[in-house]
């Protein structure tokens, strides 16, 4: 992504660190909870544990939950430090995701004491979005990194989408040989990443595996994407 990466060691202030931890106690109420702060990313290394995980996932209704998710999440907090606070950038993420300044602890408090509108898929990537629009940044980069990544190993594969079962639908044929990091129109990057999907998910249910991407994207979470799309551009060194 070419981004600025600093080490805590060269820059305290500004600087990125992760730090892995495990549970010293097994009383729930002492357990570690992966997050950031200051640019320090704490991650509980049971997530690591597929059991575990998955646990975790059913208790808390995610469609989605990986150690690379959580990476992705938390990275996200720390550029949002980075390349929103304080800069040109920040009225327009306002308009789009809305004011970070309301008091966080209580937008948490409200997101588990009610859970999320019943709308929500169609303005969120994830429930946990609607929580705070620094939640929403944060799951949104990360949903942006799982599909840019993913479609850059297809474009490394060379991958050519041309599905007899839907000959007549022009959208879900593509040549996927353009590394999406050099492409600047989000749409582009969209449009590739529909047939590629299609494609994940038909092959992951041939082996009777769930769909690996179980979810539908609609406008405002894309225009959410193309905001972040266009502020990496803008970052790159």
């Amino acid at each position: 992504m070419k981004l600025p990466v600093l080490s805590k060691i060269v820059s305290p202030e500004k600087g990125l660190s992760f730090d892995f931890v495990a549970d010293e106690s097994k009383d729930s109420s002492q357990r570690i909870l992966t997050g950031h702060e200051n640019g320090l990313i704490t991650l509980n290394i049971a997530e690591a544990d597929d059991i575990e995980r998955e646990m975790a996932r059913k208790a808390m209704d995610e469609l989605y939950r990986t150690v690379l998710g959580h990476f992705r999440h938390e990275v996200g907090h720390y550029y949002w430090d980075r390349l929103i606070d304080g800069t040109e950038h920040l009225a327009e993420f306002r308009k789009i995701f809305g004011d970070d300044r309301q008091d966080y602890g209580e937008a948490l408090k409200k997101h588990y004491a009610q859970g999320p509108p019943a709308d929500w898929n169609q303005h969120y990537i994830s429930a946990y979005a609607t929580s705070h629009p620094w939640e929403d940044w944060a799951e949104t980069w990360a949903h942006y990194l799982h599909i840019m990544d993913t479609l850059q190993t297809a474009s490394a594969f060379q991958l050519s989408i041309k599905p007899e079962v839907a000959r007549k639908s022009d959208h879900l044929e593509v040549e996927l040989t353009e590394d999406p990091y050099q492409i600047s129109d989000f749409t582009v990057i969209m449009n590739m990443w529909l047939p590629l999907t299609f494609t994940m998910n038909s092959l992951n249910r041939s082996m009777g595996l769930h769909d690996p991407y179980p979810f539908i994207i609609y406008p405002e979470v894309i225009k959410k994407m193309a905001f972040i799309h266009r502020v990496c551009n803008r970052a790159k060194s």
